[in-house]
């Protein structure tokens, strides 16, 4: 069955440009061969719609505490057909999570304020602190070369805000810091 969205197969009252707008009923994630998730189902009208997540984002922290059955509006654009036949289903590439049962969803870049005593200091890849995570679980990111100045410690109080999106183990939030203690952060290294 191929999809064609200008004949109405899909709920689509917000379609805006190239970003469509389709509520349903999340069936469920889908897994990557490797294991990890990759995308969600949804059921719109009765028919199947996948959205399939950017590689190297993290979309589906989006989806960690949803269960089957819940509705959902996901916003997409088309993806490419399958250049080896029809598709099984309509396939849409995941932009963003926009309502869960009748509520706008969090908006995952939305500016965020955090706070809480500091219980542990976090790393970068190469070894350097990149910021701390609160006893609230939330996680301030802050960079590296504008980290060792602002001298934080075990057991500190921060107050940060910046744009913000769940951690992708529900455990809080990370904050990429653009205010820490009530003193703007400079953005490019001196």
């Amino acid at each position: 069955m191929k999809h064609d969205p200008a004949k109405g197969k899909h709920h689509n009252k917000d379609h805006d440009g190239d970003v469509w707008s389709i509520e349903g009923v999340f069936k469920h994630v889908i897994y990557s061969p490797k294991g990890g998730i990759e995308g969600a189902m949804i059921e719109a009208d009765g028919i199947p719609a996948q959205f399939v997540f950017s590689h190297g984002n993290d979309d589906a922290s989006n989806f960690q505490h949803l269960s089957p059955g819940q509705r959902v509006t996901l916003e997409g654009t088309e993806a490419r057909p399958w250049p080896e036949g029809d598709d099984a289903h309509a396939v849409y590439q995941f932009k963003r999570l926009a309502g869960i049962d009748g509520e706008a969803a969090q908006d995952a870049a939305k500016p965020g304020r955090v706070e809480g005593k500091v219980v542990r200091i976090n790393y970068a890849r190469h070894g350097e602190a990149n910021g701390v995570v609160l006893d609230s679980g939330d996680f301030i990111h802050i960079r590296p070369d504008r980290f060792a100045p602002l001298a934080l410690v075990l057991g500190g109080q921060v107050q940060a805000s910046g744009p913000g999106r769940p951690l992708s183990d529900g455990s809080g939030r990370v904050i990429e810091a653009v205010e820490l203690n009530g003193e703007r952060l400079d953005q490019k290294p001196d």
